[in-house]
């Protein structure tokens, strides 16, 4: 069919004809200005009603910012206590360092105790006397009885700290020093995840790659009970800092708990559709029923279903597959319906002339034609259950989400907490993947076949 031109002359000539049509009324001009302007008034409200100035202005930052840095980093608190004019060092009970800790970055030679904090910062130790030097500033603490106190004369740089009778140093990154009468605590930071692969009771521990490999291939077995691969295995899977066997079950259980949910929801929502289908189910009491059963059963929110049934099974994988199969029952049910509602009535009609039953019409007339709507949607749905799954196990369902809560609960494990997260995100974008692409596959043979 050619393209109709018209010209300038035409358009002015149907424009004069047919001034109804193509006149603007006065309220099109004002509309677009006047929805910036509630747009604007809007957002000035919630402004107001949310009281975001005042959040901003008073809000901790510094301490996002110290809890930004657990999440990569990682902290040893030795102690320094004198003894006469000795200094005794110090280490936590499980410290990251194992039993007998000698990090190179404390050193006592000749009475003098040194803390480094890096190029050009360290805390100098020799007596009741404290020199802390960071950069080109260096300042000179003196120990009392009753207090700690800088040297006289000395001037208070920015990074120092005077707190009652203690004096606080801050060396950014690096650390802090709490200088007390009776104490010096240290907090040295250094980057990465401590013990991550053996912890401090492994035999492993403290080995480099090389001297773990010739152990596993041609070393004297640890265990006569069991091989060194298999030892090494072990203490990776029950490695007692980072739960690796744990957090990797709670994993597949999320990952379980998504999938059982989903499947089960597309079984029950599948026929549940053909019901609540208007063109294939001519019935108004059974449509308005079942749609009505998918509105109910859609209209709570997994996170409510899941709080019923963590009441009702108590805590566990079978509460969260009961939350995602009744929130997706409903949700793919209305899906498939609708679906259904909008199909190719020719296909039903030429089964029908052939004579074939109600059955097969429905086998061969619409199935085909829904089949990889639905599995494209179920498909989604299952990929959206994985993040959603961690959500609903943080109140008891199960899973990863579960000991994520945990793990932030104690307000002292967010390189844990980041682990986790760092193999929920993995996780995810791999399902994103294989969904996608099995969505890609579906749809791309549903196009095909309908050419």
């Amino acid at each position: 069919m050619a393209a109709i031109t018209l010209g300038s002359a035409q358009i002015s000539d149907y424009e004069t004809r047919y001034p109804e049509i193509f006149r603007r009324t006065s309220g099109k001009h004002y509309m677009l200005p006047l929805i910036g302007l509630g747009v604007i008034a809007y957002l000035v409200y919630c402004w107001w009603f949310f009281s975001i100035g005042t959040v901003l202005a008073e809000g901790q930052w510094q301490r996002a910012n110290i809890t930004a840095r657990q999440w990569y980093s990682y902290e040893i608190r030795p102690t320094i206590r004198m003894n006469g004019d000795a200094a005794k060092v110090t280490y936590p009970r499980f410290s990251v360092l194992g039993k007998n800790p000698d990090p190179d970055w404390v050193r006592q030679v000749d009475g003098t105790t040194t803390v480094s904090f890096g190029a050009s910062q360290a805390l100098h130790l020799n007596g009741k006397s404290v020199v802390a030097q960071r950069n080109d500033e260096i300042v000179s603490i003196v120990i009392n009885d009753d207090a700690a106190r800088l040297a006289a004369g000395t001037a208070v740089p920015s990074w120092v700290l005077l707190r009652d009778n203690e004096v606080q140093l801050d060396f950014g990154f690096a650390g802090e020093a709490r200088i007390m009468p009776e104490r010096i605590s240290i907090a040295r930071r250094f980057l990465g995840w401590p013990n991550f692969v053996f912890d401090t009771n492994s035999p492993f521990w403290g080995k480099s790659f090389s001297e773990v490999a010739a152990m596993i291939v041609s070393g004297e077995r640890i265990k006569p009970d069991m091989s060194n691969l298999s030892l090494a295995f072990d203490n990776i899977w029950n490695n007692a800092e980072w739960q690796h066997g744990d957090v990797w079950t709670k994993m597949l259980q999320t990952i379980v708990m998504a999938f059982v949910g989903t499947f089960f929801a597309g079984l029950l929502a599948l026929p549940l559709a053909f019901i609540a289908a208007r063109n294939i189910t001519p019935n108004f009491l059974a449509n308005q029923l079942t749609k009505r059963l998918f509105d109910f059963l859609r209209s709570v929110d997994m996170f409510i279903w899941a709080l019923f049934f963590t009441r009702a099974f108590g805590p566990g994988p079978l509460a969260g597959i009961s939350a995602i199969f009744f929130t997706d029952t409903g949700t793919l049910g209305k899906l498939y319906s609708e679906t259904l509602e909008n199909i190719d009535d020719k296909q039903r009609e030429g089964m029908k002339s052939v004579g074939a039953s109600p059955v097969n019409v429905q086998r061969y007339g619409v199935i085909p034609q829904v089949m990889p709507v639905f599995l494209s949607q179920m498909l989604y749905f299952w990929e959206s259950n994985t993040r959603s799954a961690t959500i609903i196990g943080a109140v008891g369902a199960g899973g990863i989400g579960l000991k994520l809560w945990e793990a932030m609960r104690t307000n002292a494990n967010w390189a844990n907490v980041a682990y986790m997260v760092v193999l929920i995100l993995i996780v995810v974008f791999v399902f994103d993947a294989v969904s996608n692409a099995l969505r890609s596959r579906l749809m791309g043979d549903r196009r095909v076949s309908s050419k």
